[in-house]
């Protein structure tokens, strides 16, 4: 095996492979790259054994000698081409010993490789149902739910991202308990509803991938009971989904919340920004008293003795009413939205607020609902 290309365009081409490579291995082979040539195309493949990413790269020039296939160890390979300058290099294998050779201008670099013939097979998806859509509409997707998903890996169905497929609507959704963020599109369906849960890492490096694409391109999205890919450009990502059954989300949501505040959506947060930095930092509580007069927001810190408060304007329709949320949540939620003003829907202090973006119904295929948890407040 020999091939020439550039060493930094290579690099960033493995760079975005190396997402999905963990550390500490048990199965040393998988921190390895899959190398395979044919003609002047490479295919390399990357596995944790959970999710494997496959990308074909245009070489220069390359020739088969020998062997096609290799694995490379990935973090010398990486480490060495990221130190080259911008120059072609080439790479080559021996036959016989799988060593690896890379010469670049007065360069040359020696790796010891090994066969590929106890890399992990690919998985395949047998009677699997395909959908299409636009990269930006998953990429968006994607962007204003994973950040709800919860950390917690003893819980491996809200860990993940939960997509349902219907008739009418595409949903996507996020929950860790404490926030929810349910994105829905109508301008994406299947005929035979569908639902799965997809592990966060490979849902997050598909969109990280797809966010550097200068154009909007179409994501070839395939499942069954137990996988799901996704195929773009020379990129295709195949994933296990998770086991179980996700929250029902829906009941999660009070089904009226007769009190509702309008208000600036760069104002808002910024105060909170603000506010924020002198609330405790265990629990990091804001509390928001709002009348048909304007928002207050204030935090304290006992401990340290820090204490802020701020108004800002508003419109708000209901009784006065003084609630406390976690700031954190509030603005990881509201730094997700992109629209000028939000629309916070409240029940009571004991019962969850809804978030909703102020946008132009006629115009636009989405919906955007996210719910935060209310923290108790101490008199």
């Amino acid at each position: 095996m020999r091939f020439i290309t550039n060493s930094q365009l290579f690099a960033k081409q493995l760079q975005i492979m190396s997402g999905v490579l963990t550390n500490n291995n048990t199965v040393p082979i998988i921190n390895c790259f899959h190398f395979k040539l044919e003609d002047n195309i490479l295919t390399v493949k990357a596995t944790d054994l959970e999710t494997t990413l496959v990308s074909r790269i245009e070489l220069e020039s390359g020739k088969v000698e020998g062997i096609d296939e290799v694995a490379v160890p990935s973090k010398l390979l990486l480490d060495t081409l990221k130190s080259l300058d911008d120059v072609p290099m080439t790479f080559s294998v021996d036959a016989s010993t799988y060593a690896i050779e890379i010469t670049s201008g007065d360069g040359k670099y020696r790796l010891a490789g090994q066969s590929a013939e106890t890399f992990p097979t690919m998985p395949t998806i047998t009677d699997a149902v395909k959908t299409t859509l636009p990269a930006s509409v998953l990429v968006n997707a994607i962007n204003k739910t994973a950040f709800a998903a919860s950390t917690d890996e003893m819980r491996p169905t809200m860990a993940g991202i939960m997509m349902s497929l219907t008739p009418e609507r595409m949903v996507v959704a996020a929950t860790d308990a404490h926030k929810l963020v349910r994105y829905s599109r109508m301008d994406v369906h299947t005929d035979e509803p569908v639902k799965f849960i997809l592990p966060r890492k490979p849902i997050t490096l598909v969109k990280n991938i797809l966010v550097t694409r200068k154009e909007d391109s179409d994501v070839v999205v395939e499942y069954n009971a137990t996988n799901a890919s996704f195929t773009f450009d020379n990129f295709y990502a195949i994933c296990r989904l998770v086991e179980g059954t996700y929250p029902n989300i829906d009941a999660a949501i009070p089904k009226e919340s007769p009190n509702t505040m309008t208000l600036d959506r760069v104002s808002f947060l910024n105060t909170l920004r603000r506010v924020g930095l002198f609330a405790n930092q265990s629990t990091h509580q804001v509390r928001l008293s709002v009348t048909d007069k304007g928002l207050r927001m204030s935090a304290e810190d006992i401990e340290f003795s820090n204490d802020a408060h701020e108004t800002i304007p508003c419109e708000y329709e209901g009784e006065p009413m003084e609630i406390g949320f976690n700031a954190k949540f509030l603005m990881e939620m509201v730094s997700n939205l992109d629209s000028d003003n939000i629309l916070i829907k409240l029940t009571n202090p004991s019962k969850a607020g809804i978030i909703f973006p102020v946008v132009d119904e006629d115009d636009n295929p989405e919906e955007i609902l996210m719910l935060v948890m209310p923290v108790m407040l101490a008199n």
